[in-house]
């Protein structure tokens, strides 16, 4: 049976999720879960909810838990990442509070942006060392990465690593449930095809038994049925002809168009939630005590009081809403149609399964650089991860998509080469940045962050 082991276990919630996964495919069900987590607390947390996953599920795999990152890598069949550097408080905190000292706002600041920025430069040296273990400990390991930013820590392990692995994400399944409501069309029976960059792949196929569903998503827009929380994909859906994976908070900070200080009208006319990634920090922190009575000790809370906890963190209704229904239910082991589980399955079982992995440019993309990261359909078997070719892009989704890799590039150049300019370079060449500081604006911000930020970085030169 092989050994899986959870880097960022105390993540808990997402740890059971995928745990839960896993322990549900029978060839799977006797595996070693090994958790670890540099918070003892959490991890306690994580391994008595292993136990009661497996229990729920009667079977019986082996369960380790350890503070020690070497001890639980090594032997490792396969490594599932699912840590953030410098957690919410500093982390987050400074790469949201420190913009807005020049007027730059962001939404969720882990993928592009300044803040993407930051966390890549905090979160590259770290992974890179945990590479560097497996290497010596379990050589054969293969890394399932789920931690952002997605492209810029994949592209940084594939220049520097021989560790096999793949960047995982849900965006693509998401949206294609979430545009199968829109359309009420059931999403067992849509066919789609779908490549690009992480948070900025696009539908190149959205079928029905070889009827393409575009028009269906373009009788939304026309009959005033977008969803107001998605107004900006469904703009760029209008402007583009494609529909793109990542949510529309998610990708309002990826281009120069949405989020303009001088413009609040755009920011109400697209439903923008500035500052929501800190909004959902804050949330979790508020309700995690909660969580963790309910995870551990089958403690329900009462309405009442989840009510009462969020009515102080001055959420909105329908998030009070959604949190409830989320309690009710956490302690049920249901598929999450996260890849991590199907990939293990496949590779061990030789089950053939087409997932949507992120993986090194070597002839994929025809009209993106070689070597950067991409986004595509993948087939795994006994034979391994193999990625699809695409071939090329529609010219104007590249061109957009290029934005993006550009910063993406000189990010890990900075990382891997400790050169402080490529740090402003990458700043400077950021879309959203860019539309809203000049020059000096852009290098003084990088400075303060580099300055809040010296605890969890190394010395740039």
């Amino acid at each position: 049976m092989p050994k899986i082991t959870f880097i960022g276990a105390g993540s808990t919630v997402f740890a059971r999720n995928l745990m839960g996964d896993i322990l549900s495919l029978p060839e799977l069900a006797d595996c070693t879960l090994s958790l670890h987590d540099i918070d003892a607390e959490r991890l306690r947390t994580s391994e008595i909810v292993a136990h009661k996953v497996a229990q729920a599920l009667d079977v019986h795999p082996t369960i380790e838990a350890t503070t020690d990152r070497r001890a639980a890598l090594g032997g490792s069949d396969y490594a599932i990442g699912m840590f953030q550097v410098g957690g919410y408080e500093p982390g987050t905190v400074v790469d949201f509070e420190v913009p807005k000292k020049y007027g730059l706002r962001q939404t969720i600041a882990d993928t592009l942006g300044i803040g993407g920025i930051m966390r890549a430069l905090r979160t590259i040296p770290v992974i890179l060392e945990m590479c560097r273990d497996m290497e010596e400990l379990c050589p054969d390991v293969t890394l399932l990465n789920y931690v952002n930013p997605m492209a810029m820590l994949c592209w940084a392990i594939s220049r520097t690593s021989k560790i096999k692995t793949i960047g995982l994400c849900h965006s693509v399944f998401h949206t294609a449930r979430e545009l199968a409501r829109d359309i009420d069309v059931p999403v067992e029976e849509i066919n789609y095809l779908c490549a690009g960059i992480n948070h900025m792949a696009f539908y190149l196929k959205f079928e029905r038994d070889g009827r393409d569903l575009y028009p269906l998503i373009r009788q939304v827009v026309d009959e005033g049925r977008v969803p107001d929380w998605n107004r900006v994909r469904y703009e760029v859906f209008n402007r583009l002809g494609y529909f793109v994976t990542e949510s529309s908070e998610h990708f309002s900070e990826y281009v120069p168009w949405f989020i303009k200080r001088d413009r609040p009208d755009l920011i109400e006319r697209f439903n923008i939630p500035l500052d929501e990634y800190i909004r959902r920090c804050e949330l979790q922190i508020e309700t995690w005590g909660l969580m963790k009575d309910k995870l551990e000790k089958d403690i329900t809370p009462s309405d009442e009081a989840v009510r009462q906890v969020l009515e102080e963190a001055d959420v909105a209704p329908a998030v009070v809403e959604g949190v409830l229904r989320r309690m009710k239910t956490i302690d049920e082991v249901e598929p999450s149609g996260e890849y991590g589980s199907m990939i293990i399955h496949s590779l061990e079982a030789g089950t053939p399964r087409v997932i949507y992995g992120n993986l090194p440019n070597q002839g994929l993309i025809d009209n993106l650089p070689r070597n950067c990261i991409v986004e595509v359909p993948c087939l795994v078997d006994r034979n391994g991860i193999q990625p699809t070719r695409v071939g090329p892009l529609p010219p104007h989704l590249a061109a957009l998509m290029q934005t993006n890799v550009n910063v993406q590039a000189l990010t890990v150049e900075a990382a891997l080469t400790g050169k402080r300019e490529h740090i402003y370079h990458a700043a400077m060449l950021d879309p959203h940045t860019a539309a809203e500081l000049d020059l000096d604006q852009i290098w003084n911000l990088v400075d303060d962050l580099i300055e809040a930020h010296a605890d969890w970085l190394p010395e740039y030169r």
